[in-house]
Formats: structure tokens, C-alpha cells, sequence
């Protein structure tokens, strides 16, 4: 499949890694160190036990750091089955299954080296400032992916949520208004309100946000009780039907203003559909292993960072 790569047009090359030639070779030279740094690290912890050195033994059928990093981006923008994904690379479904494990860590790795994985956690509200002084605008929202139906009646609760209609993972999302993720939460069950989610992640009360002007919808309402802004942009809401309001609407002054913030709010939706490129995050979650949902979607929005860096 390589070889038919080289003469395959950008567009093409697109669709079967999600990142342009440009970003491949920036990501080629990183992956290439990475994965010699991990192989001495492998060494070093097991040398008591090998006879061989680093790259000794038998090669595989990957046995080039262009094939391993265009096996591992072909995986997360197709998100094919292990049985598809052997057959297009000539190797068993559990060769394939190994191969996906042993090169989605090193892919974080060339990530985090590259300085494009947006931040996970802050322990302070200084940590947050710091990190974001030369920011004036933060887009937040919630990027929710569909997940298979755990057979646990009590497991399948939580993963159900009301607003999609089926069994969910979902992440919070901050952004600027250039698309690029600054801040991407843990992957959680998708029955936790937006807000509530967001609440575990800042605490309420304490000053994260007093710098920022902040851009909400209204799965946020009671964000100005519980966070101080230098300035909050959040749509109207529709007032309830009561006996003395039998037909609620919104003024069309408040219209208006509701469109002209969701003009400038779109840009943390365009960020999460630059996410979703990567079918992984599209089709029906189904691995299994322990924190591998959260890994898929860490990387994909470090790739989506650096595509955003290098364009």
C-alpha cells in the first residue's frame, strides 16, 4: 500500500492519513526519534533478559518508520477492524492489534516532543493563567463520540446519554479563535450534564477565568455564579411557556444577538470537526482496552494542532 502512496495526489494522501505530505515528513523526522528513544528505553529496562540489541531479530512487515507512521495514521483515520487493517498490510489480525498498541504511544509521544498536545489538567489557577497570558478569548464546548453498549446493565446507565440517544464518551473542549485546542478534558461517561463535567474539571469559585473573555452555549447556563469573566458571551434562552406567556419567543433583538455570537462561536465547533477527520472518533467506539478511547482522541487533536501550526 506504501509504494501506491507515492503516487497518490495530496487530496488522496489526505483521505488515508488525515494529515497533508507536509505534516507527515514534520511528523516522520519527530516519530523516527521517538521511536529509537523508546527502543533504548526498552533496551536499558530489559537488557538482563535479551540477547539481542536494539533492532535485532526478524523484521516485520512495518520494517521502516514511514510504514509504522502511515500504519498508525491509517488506523485512526479509518478506524478499519484488526482483520481489515492485516489484510491491507499483509500481516495477522493480532500482529495488527500489537502493532496499533506498541505505535499509538509513541505517536503521543512525537505529539508531546512537537509541543502540540493541548494541556490535560492545571493544579492551580496560576498554572492556567500562565500558560494562557497571550490569550484573550477561550471557546469552550463538549465533543461527544458514540461507544458500544457495555454488557454491564449498571456500566451501560452511565455511558447512556439522554442528549444523543445512545451510549457515549465525551471530552471538554477549550479553544482560541484559531481553532487550536488549548485544553482537552479526560474522556468521561456521556450521561454527565456538559456543565456538571465542567465543574470537576475547575473548580468553582476560584479565579481560572477572570482574564478571559469566555464563549458558551447554553449547555453552560450558571457559568457566571460559579466563575468570575472579564467578559461572558452566552446565547439567550428561550423564555418557558406559562399561563401568562402561552407563546415564548425571544425578541427579535435577541435573535439577533444569538446570531452574532454563534458566528463567533463556531470556531470551537469547526476545532472539534477538525478532531473528527479521524473516523475513529466517528464510527462506534469499540476497543476495549483500559484508557485506549482516551489516547485515540488526545492524538487526533494533536495532529489536528499541528496541522494547524504548519498551514
Amino acid at each position: 500500500m506504501l509504494e501506491k502512496l507515492a503516487d497518490s495526489d495530496e487530496r488522496q494522501f489526505k483521505a488515508l492519513t488525515g494529515v497533508s505530505r507536509k505534516i507527515f515528513g514534520k511528523l516522520l523526522v519527530a516519530f523516527s526519534l521517538c521511536y529509537e528513544l523508546y527502543q533504548q528505553e526498552q533496551y536499558e529496562k530489559n537488557k538482563s533478559n535479551r540477547k539481542r540489541k536494539p533492532g535485532g531479530g526478524r523484521k516485520g512487515r512495518l520494517d521502516t518508520m514511514e510504514k509504522k507512521l502511515f500504519f498508525i495514521l491509517r488506523y485512526l483515520k479509518s478506524y478499519p477492524t484488526y482483520d481489515v487493517l492485516g489484510f491491507d498490510f499483509e500481516m495477522s489480525r493480532s500482529n495488527a492489534c500489537l502493532n496499533v498498541h506498541q505505535l499509538l504511544p509513541i505517536l503521543l509521544k512525537t505529539l508531546a516532543y512537537l509541543e502540540v498536545l493541548p494541556q490535560r489538567e492545571f493544579a492551580s489557577v496560576a498554572e492556567l493563567q500562565e500558560a494562557w497570558a497571550e490569550i484573550s478569548d477561550l471557546f469552550i464546548d463538549v465533543t461527544e463520540r458514540p461507544h458500544y453498549r457495555p454488557g454491564d446493565n449498571d456500566t451501560q446507565k452511565e455511558y447512556y446519554s439522554g442528549k444523543k440517544k445512545q451510549h457515549t464518551i465525551q471530552n471538554t473542549v477549550i479553544s482560541t479563535a484559531k481553532r487550536f485546542i488549548l485544553f482537552f478534558g479526560l474522556t468521561t461517561f456521556g450521561r454527565i450534564h456538559d456543565f456538571a463535567l465542567f465543574k470537576q474539571e475547575f473548580t468553582p469559585g476560584e479565579p481560572w477565568f477572570e482574564t478571559f473573555k469566555v464563549w458558551l452555549d447554553l449547555g453552560y447556563l450558571g457559568f457566571d455564579k460559579n466563575y468570575e469573566t472579564l467578559e461572558l458571551h452566552m446565547p439567550h434562552k428561550k423564555p418557558r411557556k406559562s399561563k401568562t406567556n402561552s407563546n415564548p419567543s425571544l425578541t427579535p433583538q435577541q435573535k439577533e444577538e444569538n446570531r452574532a455570537m454563534s458566528s463567533v462561536r463556531v470556531v470551537v465547533e469547526n476545532a472539534i470537526c477538525g478532531l473528527k477527520r479521524f473516523n475513529i472518533l466517528v464510527h462506534k467506539f469499540r476497543n476495549r482496552k483500559d484508557d485506549f478511547e482516551d489516547d485515540v482522541i488526545l492524538a487526533s487533536a494533536g495532529l489536528h494542532n499541528l496541522s494547524l501550526n504548519l498551514s
